[in-house]
């Protein structure tokens, strides 16, 4: 890297340190110039159920926070940054609570109970737990994150809002940006442009996108090169092909198992579209 030579006007210190803050802000900002973080042509395997050597083809790979980057590939940890990982122990009064008083649950991850960011207060509490999840994905040499259940506040039952989550969104990606890892929006169209030019999303990892015929809403903005999509085999609207043949499709768009089981394992399904010319 070049040396950049800083020309600061006399003033207090204090007015140089801002200079300089807000210097190192754009330069750590993750850049959409060039399109973006994910490397050109990039095709994805999303293996949260366990690593595994990646298909023919594959570039990007996906792993969680638990596991290690598949060497040579441009690497993406996962990190559930808005619900608690099953098992894991959390302060009661840090997780929204259900009309009863006991904490609240995604109703399709029953053992996963929703974070309480509707205050300032909670988002930083929370962070702090999240914390070490993000610091491990940078010590083990990932290259970006993707924070699952940034859609948590749908399911909150009014507890939680949208504003709420992109301000807990902007601390994740802030302090994954300060580690030196860029950040991915993982689905929730309902962002529009306000996850990448308010929080710095610089990709999307989407679920499903031509099964609900929400594509759009992520190329459009991301452009179709920095959006990695998967369907499901049991619940695709149509064939895979249909999916493939989708005008506003991301480039990199797999099949996968529901329980992304490893190759080899009973159940596993891969496949992918062909690049587009």
């Amino acid at each position: 890297m070049a040396h950049l030579s800083l020309l600061i006007p006399s003033g207090t210190q204090q007015d140089a340190m801002r200079i300089v803050t807000v210097i190192l802000a754009v330069l750590l900002q993750p850049s959409l110039a060039h399109g973006g973080p994910l490397p050109a042509g990039a095709l994805a395997d999303y293996q949260l159920g366990g690593g595994y050597p990646p298909p023919a083809g594959v570039t990007v790979v996906v792993r969680d926070s638990t596991d290690q980057p598949a060497p040579g590939y441009f690497s993406i940890c996962y990190v559930n940054g808005f619900q608690t990982q099953p098992g894991v122990d959390w302060p009661v009064d840090l997780l929204v609570p259900g009309p009863g008083g006991a904490p609240l649950a995604d109703p399709g991850w029953p053992d996963e109970f929703l974070l309480d960011i509707s205050t300032d207060e909670g988002r930083a509490a929370n962070l702090d737990l999240v914390l070490p999840a993000i610091r491990a994905c940078a010590d083990k040499g990932f290259d970006a994150i993707e924070f699952d259940n940034l859609d948590s506040y749908t399911r909150a039952e009014g507890r939680l809002s949208l504003d709420d989550a992109l301000s807990f969104a902007s601390l994740l990606v802030s302090a994954a940006r300060g580690l030196g890892l860029a950040s991915g929006q993982k689905n929730t169209p309902e962002l529009g442009r306000r996850g990448r030019d308010e929080v710095g999303f610089g990709f999307t990892m989407v679920e499903e996108c031509h099964r609900w015929g929400e594509c759009a809403a992520y190329t459009d903005i991301y452009g179709a090169g920095q959006v990695l999509g998967i369907e499901y085999a049991d619940d695709l609207r149509g064939s895979f092909a249909d999916a493939c043949a989708d005008p506003d499709r991301p480039a990199s768009l797999i099949l996968r198992d529901r329980e992304l089981a490893p190759a080899g394992a009973a159940g596993h399904v891969f496949g992918a579209c062909a690049p587009r010319r």
